[in-house]
C-alpha cells in the first residue's frame, strides 16, 4: 500500500486540489485519496469517509468493505497504480488499505462542475426537441439513452490520448449498424496516436476524406438528430469535453436537411428543402455565370438588360472579374467578422457594414450595381446551407477565376470538375453522393424531397447494400 500511495502522491504532486487521508478501520488503517474540484466532498465525506470509520461489525475482507459498509453505486477495484492515478484524475475516490497491500478500491464520487442542457445555439429548429449536447460525456450519453429504450444501442468506450486519457465513446445499434462499418472505425479510431484530444475534429482528421474541402463527415449538437442516424444504420462517436458529435457515414444530400424538416408540416418542409438547393446552385454558380455572360457573352443578354448593364458599368474603371472578386471578398469578411465577434455587436456590425459598403463601392465606382446584387444573392444563399459554406465559397471563387479566363466553356469545365469531385468523395467507405445514383427505389424518398414518414426507410445503411458500399 505504501508503495501505490508514494506513487500516486509522486505523480500528483504540486497538485494543491490532491486530497489524501487517513482513517482508521475495522480492516486497520486505510488511506484516502482524490482530487477535491472533481468530487463532491460532501458525499466522499457521508458516504465513503464515515463508513469507513464507523462499519466494524461483519467487516473481514476488502470484498466485505465494498460490500457492506459503503453505501454507493459503483465501487471496484483498480488494474494497478497507473489505473488507480486515473481512476483519481476521472474524478473517483481511491482507498488504499495497509494489511492488504496491491489490492486498490476505487468508488464513483463525481462531483465536478458541468454545463446544463441548453438551446443548441448552431442548429435552431421551428418545432421539435430544444435539447442540446452539453461537454459533460455522462450527459450526452444519457440524452441518447432516453430515446432509444433498445438492449441493442452500444457505447464502446476507448481512451485516447497518453496525456489526457480521453474517452472516446462508439456508439451504434448492434444489427442496424453494419459491422463492417463499426469494426472500420473503431480500428480506425484505436490507431490514433495522440498526446491529447480536445474535439471531435481530431477524431474527423481520421476519417474524412483527405485533399478536400468537404466534410465527409458529419457532426452535431443534437441529441434527436444522432438518434435519427443511429435507427438508420450510422455510428456516432462521442468525445469527452465536447458538445458535439460525430455521426458517420455522411453523405452529400444531409447537407440539404434540417431536423424540423420531419416535425413540420410535409409540403412547408419540401418547399424550404427545394430552396435550400435553390441557394446551393446560387451560392455555387451565380458569380461565375454572371461573370462569363458580361466578359465574353454578351449576344446571350436581352438587348433591353443590355444597355441598362452599360450603364451601370459605365463608372467603374476596374475590370469585371477584379470587380466580382473583391466584392466577394469584402462579403466574406464581413460575414467572418459577424461570426467572431460576440452577437449583439456581431449583427450590428454585420448588417450596418453591408449597407456601408454596397453605398460606398457604388459611390466611389469600384463596383456596379448588378455586380454587388449577384454577389449579394450568392453571399446570402451560403447561410441556408451552413453545413458546407466554406467549400462552396472555395468552389464558387475557382468557378469565377475559370470563367473570367475561358468564358462559359470554361465555367462549365469547372461545374463538371465539382461534381466529379464530389462524385468521386467516400465516406468511411461509402460513397459521398449515396443514395444519388442507386436503383432501389427506397433510397428516392428523403433527398430533394421529404417523403411520406411511415414510407422513409430506416436501414438503408444494412450488410445487404453491397452496390452503395465500396469493395
Amino acid at each position: 500500500m505504501k508503495n501505490t500511495k508514494d506513487y500516486v502522491s509522486e505523480k500528483l504532486k504540486d497538485s494543491f486540489d490532491l486530497k489524501i487521508r487517513e482513517v482508521d478501520t475495522a480492516l486497520g488503517k486505510a488511506t484516502v485519496i482524490f482530487i477535491d474540484d472533481m468530487c463532491s466532498t460532501v458525499f466522499v465525506s457521508q458516504y465513503i469517509v464515515a463508513p469507513l470509520i464507523n462499519v466494524k461489525a461483519g467487516i473481514n475482507s476488502i470484498d466485505d468493505m465494498a460490500s457492506k459498509a459503503l453505501d454507493i453505486n459503483i465501487v471496484g477495484y483498480a488494474k494497478n497504480d497507473d489505473d488507480a492515478i486515473l481512476h483519481v484524475l476521472s474524478g473517483d475516490v481511491i482507498v488504499l488499505f495497509d494489511n492488504y497491500d496491491g489490492k486498490i478500491l476505487y468508488c464513483e464520487a463525481k462531483g465536478f462542475i458541468r454545463r446544463g442542457v441548453s438551446i443548441p445555439v448552431a442548429e435552431a429548429v421551428l418545432k421539435g426537441p430544444r435539447e442540446g449536447f452539453t461537454e459533460a460525456f455522462v450527459d450526452n450519453v444519457a440524452l441518447i439513452r432516453r430515446r432509444i429504450k433498445d438492449p441493442d444501442l452500444k457505447f464502446e468506450p476507448i481512451y485516447v490520448g497518453s496525456k489526457s486519457n480521453t474517452v472516446v465513446c462508439l456508439t451504434y445499434l448492434k444489427g442496424t449498424a453494419p459491422k463492417s462499418l463499426v469494426d472500420y472505425i473503431r480500428n480506425q479510431i484505436n490507431e490514433l496516436d495522440y498526446e491529447f484530444i480536445l474535439d471531435t475534429n481530431y477524431i474527423e482528421n481520421k476519417l474524412r476524406e483527405k485533399n478536400t474541402i468537404f466534410d465527409t463527415v458529419g457532426y452535431t449538437e443534437k441529441p434527436d438528430t444522432v438518434v435519427a442516424k443511429l435507427m438508420e444504420g450510422r455510428v456516432a462517436v462521442l468525445v469527452d469535453g465536447t458538445p458535439f458529435v460525430m455521426t458517420a457515414p455522411c453523405f452529400f444530400v444531409e447537407n440539404f436537411q434540417a431536423q424540423d424538416d420531419y416535425y413540420i408540416n410535409r409540403y412547408y418542409a419540401n418547399f424550404t428543402r427545394f430552396m435550400r438547393w435553390l441557394a446551393f446552385f446560387f451560392a455555387a454558380f451565380l458569380p461565375g455565370l454572371y461573370l462569363a455572360i458580361v466578359t465574353y457573352h454578351f449576344d446571350v443578354i436581352p438587348p433591353s438588360f443590355v444597355f441598362r448593364l452599360a450603364v451601370s458599368r459605365a463608372g467603374v474603371p476596374i475590370p469585371t472579374v477584379v470587380e466580382v472578386v473583391l466584392m466577394m471578398i469584402f462579403f466574406q469578411l464581413i460575414k467572418e467578422a459577424g461570426l467572431r465577434l460576440p452577437q449583439p455587436i456581431g449583427t450590428a456590425m454585420s448588417i450596418v457594414a453591408a449597407l456601408i459598403l454596397g453605398d460606398a463601392a457604388v459611390g466611389a465606382g469600384i463596383a456596379s450595381r448588378i455586380t454587388i446584387l449577384v454577389v449579394a444573392i450568392s453571399s446570402l444563399s451560403y447561410f441556408l446551407i451552413p453545413r458546407i459554406y466554406g467549400a462552396i465559397t472555395v468552389w464558387s471563387m475557382l468557378l469565377v477565376i475559370m470563367a473570367a479566363l475561358l468564358g462559359l466553356p470554361g465555367f462549365f469545365v469547372g461545374v463538371m470538375l465539382l461534381f466529379a469531385h464530389i462524385c468521386n468523395l467516400k465516406s468511411c467507405g461509402y460513397y459521398y453522393m449515396f443514395p444519388i445514383g442507386t436503383l432501389k427505389k427506397l433510397k428516392l424518398k428523403d433527398i430533394v424531397f421529404r417523403g411520406p414518414l411511415e414510407d422513409i426507410s430506416n436501414d438503408f445503411l444494412g450488410e445487404d447494400d453491397t452496390n452503395e458500399k465500396i469493395k
